[in-house]
């Protein structure tokens, strides 16, 4: 009977005559709170459609005109898929349509635009005819900018 009180004793917690289960720290380790467990499943398809809208976003291609000096400017060419060998592509076009052109690393300039191609002179039309043509990006993926 010593032996069973000693170990009521220890189970339970006795103030002011009044006895209270410990709590058993081991057990709470196995406890998951049910809305803690919705906040990351919806942080997770906040994550899930916020890559989807950077993939999205990265799939359409910018074509732009900017204004250099006088009557020239220069076509860049934004958003390529980063496969493709963008260094044939523009070779081609510079042989196509008569222009010089280059492809400009825009993260080495803090820009995190990836690799951009730049051709001398408006180049927008050229550059959209020959993506489509080719098949190398979708006529409704491509945003032609700038005014003309």
């Amino acid at each position: 009977s010593a032996l069973a009180l000693a170990s009521t004793r220890s189970a339970r917690s006795v103030y002011r005559g009044f006895s209270f289960p410990r709590m058993d720290l081991d057990a709470l380790s196995g406890f998951k709170d049910p809305i803690a467990a919705l906040d990351e499943e919806d942080a997770d398809k906040a994550a899930a459609a916020e890559e989807q809208d950077a993939r999205a976003k990265a799939e359409i291609v910018h074509i732009r005109v900017q204004q250099r000096n006088g009557r020239k400017c220069i076509t860049t060419v934004q958003g390529l898929n980063q496969d493709l060998d963008l260094k044939r592509i523009l070779k081609v076009i510079k042989k196509q349509h008569c222009c010089n052109g280059t492809v400009v690393d825009a993260d080495a300039e803090g820009k995190n635009m990836g690799e951009v191609l730049q051709l001398q002179g408006d180049q927008r039309a050229n550059v959209n005819k020959f993506l489509v043509d080719n098949e190398l990006h979708p006529a409704d993926k491509i945003k032609i900018h700038g005014h003309g």
